[in-house]
């Protein structure tokens, strides 16, 4: 054999041999991933059924009510069995106008519609619908395909919430387009808050305050989750023409605000203006937030008791919200939590058991997830992620806690973490990119002697920024990463030393 011919075998020899060990050491190598920890699970849609979900509703009698963009209603039996292939679509309602809203209560199922807050039943014990009445209808419509009405569960008092986007993406040219109403258990109507957009999901924490998200536009530099605190104005004065029917209740409009400037400025000038509660990086964490559900299962979806859940539907993700309150106001970060999903999350549902429902479409707006439609379960394995749980302000930086004791030495290396800090403008033009960008300095990190939180002193904290931190170096007691090594906290209102 020839020296030449030799040393191309040899080459041969040594390329075969790495293609066979790599994938091993990959495997050796790779680190826990989301599947692991949370096991998602797509229903088998009949051909016949177009399941563009806009809503889903546990029922008492384990059945669930999926609503659609194409206005239909259908039950679905054995959602929740272990076998897959028992679980059965069948029609219950037709010819709604796409529902983004669905609640049970009192033998009723309330379907928020374009239109109206419609109730509807069963007299007859078929499983369809044959009684159908309009709850509420004191909103407007004209035709514009922005027009989408999104409504929340029963609150504690006995209300339902509906946010009611504007007509396109500035204007209201249809009573109470850019609201929220209350509507009490008689079906009467109580204007809430002005200056909404264009909502995707509406829910209620654990404490019963209710929570809407936002998306990119004007006067909305980024997608956002916001609190509708009563009275409120959330930002987009397009809807202010209607304070002249919501005057009984709310007062007079509030100041406009100015274009160019920032949320936090604006706050400042406005006391009715309640800021963002958590803004959503864009295209870092998502483009379109979608549908929220709140953890109340009492352990039985893992870790994250209390926290919110947020979907998007652009990435067809769900993501993971932290709040805290800090000097009468919600804000708090937002973390990965799983992506996948088959079409665009619209809907996310959690039940008491520890299901996550997760209902999509992709038609109008495209997703990440390639399916027209989906139907999806997420439930917890049992196995806890290492995980940042919680990322709290303090008036010199921010606390960390964590699912799993951290490592001591990685946990408290400055080095560990990278942090930068943005805001967006708040403006009347569409969306904003990332301004005012600054770099602190974590000068110090404090763990707990159990490992369970680390305690960061930061130079340089920026009111009214989104603080993105990068925790890349932290690792668990057992030498694993951090599931997910990102967090992006609003930074609204510092905390004063003793908060």
């Amino acid at each position: 054999m020839t020296p030449p011919l030799r040393s191309l075998v040899h080459q041969v020899i040594r390329l075969l041999a790495i293609l066979l060990v790599a994938p091993a050491l990959c495997a050796q190598d790779a680190g826990p991933i989301e599947d692991d920890f949370y096991k998602l699970q797509r229903f088998e849609i009949p051909e016949d059924i177009n399941l563009e979900v806009g809503a889903v509703e546990p029922l008492p009698d384990g059945n669930l009510a999926v609503s659609t963009r194409r206005g239909d209603i259908f039950l679905v039996s054995n959602a929740f069995s272990d076998d897959l292939a028992a679980v059965q679509f069948k029609p219950f309602a037709t010819g709604l106008h796409e529902v983004l809203g669905l609640s049970w209560k009192d033998g009723w199922l309330y379907a928020t519609q374009r239109c109206e807050v419609t109730r509807l039943r069963d007299t007859t014990g078929d499983g369809v619908a044959d009684e159908f009445q309009t709850f509420n209808d004191d909103w407007g419509i004209n035709g514009d395909y922005h027009e989408y009405a999104f409504g929340s569960p029963f609150d504690k008092d006995g209300n339902m919430w509906v946010v009611l986007c504007l007509t396109g993406s500035f204007n209201s040219d249809s009573k109470y387009r850019g609201w929220c109403l209350r509507i009490d258990s008689d079906g009467n109507s109580i204007p809430t808050c002005s200056g909404i957009r264009s909502p995707g999901g509406i829910a209620f924490n654990a404490n019963g305050d209710a929570f809407y998200t936002d998306n990119q536009g004007p006067w909305n530099g980024t997608s956002s989750l916001k609190w509708l605190r009563p009275g409120s104005f959330q930002g987009h004065p397009g809807g202010f023409k209607w304070y002249k029917d919501a005057e009984p209740v709310l007062g007079k409009a509030p100041q406009e605000p100015e274009s160019g400037s920032r949320i936090m400025t604006e706050a400042a000038k406005i006391p009715e203006y309640e800021p963002p509660v958590i803004l959503f990086p864009y295209k870092k964490m998502g483009q379109s937030a979608s549908g929220i559900a709140c953890d109340q299962s009492g352990g039985k979806f893992g870790p994250f008791e209390k926290q919110l859940f947020v979907g998007d539907q652009t990435f067809s993700t769900v993501m993971r919200c932290f709040l805290e309150q800090v000097n009468g106001h919600y804000q708090g970060a937002c973390f990965p939590f799983r992506e996948g999903f088959g079409s665009g999350t619209v809907s996310v549902r959690l039940t008491e058991d520890g299901t996550m429902f997760v209902g999509g479409t992709n038609r109008g707006w495209g997703s990440r997830g390639t399916k027209p439609f989906a139907l999806e379960r997420l439930t917890w394995t049992g196995k806890v992620p290492f995980e940042i749980h919680e990322m709290r302000a303090k008036a010199d930086g921010f606390e960390l806690t964590f699912t799993q004791p951290a490592d001591p030495t990685t946990a408290a290396d400055p080095t560990s973490y990278d942090m930068e800090t943005y805001t967006y403008i708040y403006q009347s033009s569409y969306g904003s990119p990332e301004v005012d960008g600054t770099a602190p300095t974590i000068t110090k990190v404090e763990v707990s002697a159990d490992g369970q939180s680390a305690r960061l002193f930061v130079d340089g904290l920026q009111k009214g920024h989104v603080h993105e931190l990068k925790a890349g170096g932290v690792r668990s007691t057992s030498g694993v990463p951090l599931l997910h090594d990102m967090a992006y906290y609003t930074l609204n209102y510092i905390p004063t030393a003793q908060d």
